[in-house]
Order: structure tokens, then sequence, then C-alpha cells
């Protein structure tokens, strides 16, 4: 293998979801060769169908705890840079997995068992072994959310003050290594982001209006505003902010008007169709 064909190579760490495909498209746009470490807990079997219609692609399917052959994979394949794609659901991170002899090794010398803990040790360990981590929105720039009102309608002045107080709760448990989202109402925060992810916050949150509806009238104004940040330290490697069509319909479902994401940090997968659905149930978004 020559260094020009070794340099055409991308590793892709694919998690579940849209994004690892989305990678898959563009990096191939850029004629790079890529070759698919796709997670047995998370990845979509369609990855398979991807790989069998393009010799551009090539798919090893691991489970999650795998350190040592998704190095191995890597380096019998050539490849020395390597991006993450997909989330990796957090309980499955910390309850699910059997790491082998070098996850566990890691696992064990982990001063806090969380998610920027453990993924920084995992690029640690790949770039001690040759492997670059490179950012994830490298080839998906054009899908990064622009500063503004990206809506037809704007924020209304209650949920521009949401959107502010929000920013602040956000930011603080993002800090944290909590979660990146918060649901707030008049100023009082509704629901904060854990390890259940962005879709499910979001109808906590509209559960907990609709008993709070169904006891009588709530103190609180029905108008539900959610806010995502990214870290305040965000590693763009991983766990960047990403939003799409589902966390517009999860909001429709639980009754949220407003969507404030970060400006240039937040993935938009089909800003396209985000948008139209938006639009028509009324939703607001901006970047700040």
């Amino acid at each position: 293998m020559t260094l020009s064909e070794e340099s055409a190579r991308l590793g892709l760490i694919a998690g579940n979801g849209r994004f690892p495909f989305l990678l898959l498209d563009a990096a191939r746009a850029h004629g790079l060769q890529v070759v698919v470490a796709a997670i047995k807990e998370e990845t979509d079997p369609e990855m398979d169908a991807r790989a069998a219609a393009d010799p551009g692609v090539r798919v090893h399917w691991m489970s999650l705890g795998e350190l040592s052959r998704l190095i191995d994979t890597f380096r019998a394949e050539g490849v020395t840079r390597a991006v993450m794609a997909g989330q990796v659901k957090h309980k499955q991170i910390f309850s699910s997995i059997r790491p082998d002899w070098r996850l566990a090794k890691l696992l064990l010398n982990l001063r806090t068992r969380n998610t920027d803990m453990l993924l920084g040790a995992v690029a640690k360990v790949l770039g001690d072994e040759g492997i670059e981590l490179i950012s994830s929105t490298q080839y998906l720039e054009p899908l990064l959310a622009k500063a503004g009102v990206l809506t037809g309608r704007k924020p209304d002045e209650q949920e521009q003050k949401d959107i502010e107080y929000g920013r602040t709760v956000a930011l603080a448990i993002a800090g944290y290594d909590l979660g990146q989202t918060v649901v707030i109402a008049a100023q009082a925060c509704v629901a904060v982001e854990a390890m259940e992810g962005t879709d499910a916050t979001i109808a906590r949150a509209g559960d907990l209006f609709r008993t709070l509806d169904s006891g009588g009238e709530s103190t609180l104004n029905r108008s539900l505003t959610v806010v995502k940040v990214a870290k305040p330290n965000q590693d763009m490697r991983f766990d960047v902010p990403v939003v799409g069509v589902a966390t517009i319909e999860a909001m429709k479902a639980a009754g949220a008007t407003c969507l404030a994401v970060e400006a240039e940090r937040t993935l938009m997968f089909d800003p396209a169709a985000i948008l139209k659905t938006a639009d028509e149930a009324g939703i607001a978004i901006v970047a700040m």
C-alpha cells in the first residue's frame, strides 16, 4: 500500500442514527475510502448494504467493548485517521459494555466515569497506536447551524427569556458532562438531560406538563422551550450536539414551541426537512 493510498483511507467508528451514513457519504464525496467499525449494539444493519453497493466502503462488525479489535482492524486496513459518528447511548457505555483487556485497563484508570473522560482516553489510546481521531464535523461543515433565526417564526418575548435562562443552565450542566439539553417554561427548568438523550428529555418534560394539567391549572406557561448547547470546552471529535427531524417531532408531541441551539457547533441533519417540519408546527428555531 502506498502512502497516498493509506492517507486516502478514513476509519469510521459508527454509532446509531443517520450521522454515520451522512459522514460516510461526505467522505466518499471527498474521494476517501472508508473503513467502518460498526458497533453491533448500535449501528444500523443498513451499513452492510452500503458496503455491498460501494467497493470504496469496508465494514467490520465488533462489540462496543472490543477496543483491541478496533485498533487491530484499523491497523490491518492501513487507517491512520478516524472519526466517531453517531450516538452510543450512555447507558450502553456504562452498563451493557463488556470490555476487553485493553478497555478494562483504560476504565480502571479513569478518574471519573463520564463520557468525555472515557472517549478522551480512547482517543489517546488510538493516537498512541498511530490512529489520529479527527473532528466529526470535518466533512460536514455545511450542516453546522448558522447564527440567527432559522425558521419563519422568531421566538416571542417569553421564549427569548426562556432561551437566555436556559442557555445559562445548559452551559452549567454541560460543563459537568451531565447532558447538553434543558427544557424551560416561564424561566423555570422543567427537565434536564442526563443519560436518556435529548428526545427522551423533551418527552419527559411533556409528560410532566400533562400531569400538571390533569391536576388543574399549572402555574407555568404551557409553552416549552428546548435549549441545546455544546460543552464549554467541547471536543469536536465526539459528542457534538445534533438535532434532526426526530427532535422536532419530539417537541411537537411534548408541546414545545421553541428550539435554541449553538451556532457553528450544532449539526442539523437534513436542515431543509427540519425547518419545514418546524415551520408547519409553528416551532421557532434559533442558533445562538
